[in-house]
């Protein structure tokens, strides 16, 4: 209903006639809950790319704007969050997102460059089918950068030149480098945060995966972490181990393609 209201409203605004005609939607979802898998917006981008395909309107409403329009629905519902998730869910596959001052303020959205999925290395997901513990659910960060805490703007500062580095990362295929990377985001977060707020089973996750020289970080804001073996096939086989024991799900990540490559 929240991105019913959303899109029409953006239509109304921008002109866009819709036809007339009734519909019904419903939905299924296969995302683990509560995972830090961003499962409520990627239902939401579901909705809005049957809304545009209902109304034959996809060609009117630009690519970088449709992040938008699902962080609005989400927000109507009172649920903080941020463009990443859904800038990943709307362009699929790998994809460099520039969130600087500058365009946000120009554009209203960010600058989002799509990448070469085969630059990645292999990389795996892990889970917690039933996670009982994923942390506070509040947390001062958001307070303490608004009120211009240096410690935390300079560390949110650093956790977007990560994605900058990141991504020269991958187009040399350094991957010792890439590796270091996705520790230092998990470091830098944790000290943000703390360990309350992050919540002993999402440190948990990160530790089982470093225990046997992994590198891994959150994949959202908690619930499952994404993970690097930079040795290969052994080091994967002694984290499936790793995880059987400690009680977690692992699973290879496969990277989906972008949907409309011609959108872009």
């Amino acid at each position: 209903m929240a991105i019913c209201k959303v899109f029409q409203k953006y239509c109304n605004e921008n002109n866009i006639e819709l036809k007339s005609g009734n519909f019904t939607l419903h939905y299924d979802t296969n995302i683990p809950r509560q995972t830090g898998l961003s499962g409520s917006s990627a239902i939401v981008s579901a909705a809005l790319n049957c809304l545009l395909d209902f109304y034959n309107v996809r060609h009117l409403i630009k690519v970088e704007v449709r992040p938008n329009l699902i962080l609005s629905a989400e927000k109507e519902l009172g649920i903080v969050a941020g463009l990443q998730d859904r800038v990943a869910q709307v362009y699929g596959g790998l994809v460099y997102m520039d969130f600087s001052k500058e365009h946000m303020d120009k554009l209203g959205h960010g600058i989002y460059t799509p990448m070469d999925t085969s630059l990645l290395p292999p990389l795996h997901l892990i889970y917690a089918e039933n996670p009982s513990d994923s942390g506070k659910v509040h947390s001062n960060v958001r307070k303490r950068w608004l009120d211009g805490e240096e410690f935390i703007i300079s560390s949110m500062k650093e956790v977007a030149n990560l994605a900058l580095e990141g991504r020269s990362a991958l187009l040399e295929e350094n991957y010792t480098k890439f590796a270091e990377l996705i520790n230092r985001n998990f470091d830098l977060r944790r000290l943000m945060f703390g360990d309350d707020a992050l919540g002993s089973m999402n440190i948990d996750m990160v530790t089982v995966a470093r225990k046997v020289g992994a590198a891994s970080k959150f994949t959202g804001s908690g619930g499952a972490v994404v993970v690097y073996c930079p040795e290969g096939p052994s080091q994967v086989k002694l984290l499936e181990d790793a995880c059987k024991e400690a009680g977690f799900i692992i699973q290879p990540v496969e990277i989906s393609q972008l949907q409309r490559v011609q959108e872009l």
